[in-house]
């Protein structure tokens, strides 16, 4: 059904819901909401309306789905957003929400890199005061061509990965990047180590996040 910029499939409502924004028309942003078992396929999509405001969305989906339905939703996946929340809470009450792996080990890789960021800005400092104080100042070199400012700008991309997926190039860049920098290597463990549990079913996953 269509009013006001929002479609709604009542029939594509199920247990297993899914809910996110995105934008479509000229960077205008809408809130889709999905059927999980669908696996994408056709009759996935449950509902697409323009906004991401709370009151717009429950509304519009208050007034094609029955409550029936609303209530016997058993678990709605979400991003961290907290008005996908409210949304979550006002359409699926009874459901349990889950936040999606993506933005949750976003927040772990954004720590990681946080790390990483604060100490290239001191090692930038460092060389400029070095610069400064010294007329014949030759930049320190690792084994591996880069000076220390390099090292920690380089060594990015790898820090998003397994081990198992790094190149040998980064294999030797993160060799000396963790025996110069631990704090680096101790956040990555962790990094990893959280990441472990997506390889889980969710029981174990619980319990070895609860010993983590």
């Amino acid at each position: 059904m269509f009013e006001e910029e929002a479609f709604v499939f009542p029939k594509n409502f199920g247990t297993n819901m899914g809910i996110d924004e995105t934008g479509l028309i000229n960077g205008d942003l809408y809130t889709i909401v999905y059927n999980k078992d669908g696996k994408g396929k056709k009759g996935s999509l449950a509902a697409i309306i323009k906004g991401t405001k709370s009151s717009v969305v429950t509304d519009a989906i208050n007034r094609y789905v029955t409550f029936s339905s609303l209530v016997g939703i058993e678990e709605i996946t979400l991003d961290l957003a907290n008005n996908m929340d409210w949304i979550s809470r006002q359409i699926a009450p009874n459901a349990i929400r889950t936040y999606d792996r993506f933005h949750v080990e976003r927040i772990i890789t954004e720590a990681v890199q946080q790390v990483r960021i604060k100490l290239r800005w001191e090692a930038i400092e460092r060389e400029n005061r070095l610069r400064e104080d010294d007329e014949v100042f030759r930049l320190k070199r690792y084994s591996n061509g880069d000076s220390e400012k390099q090292l920690l700008a380089r060594s990015r991309y790898f820090l998003y990965k397994r081990r198992d997926k790094w190149t040998k190039d980064q294999r030797e860049r993160a060799k000396i990047l963790f025996e110069e920098f631990p704090q680096i290597k101790k956040a990555y463990q962790l990094y990893i180590e959280f990441k472990n549990c997506f390889y889980m079913n969710r029981l174990n996953a619980q319990v070895y996040l609860e010993s983590w």
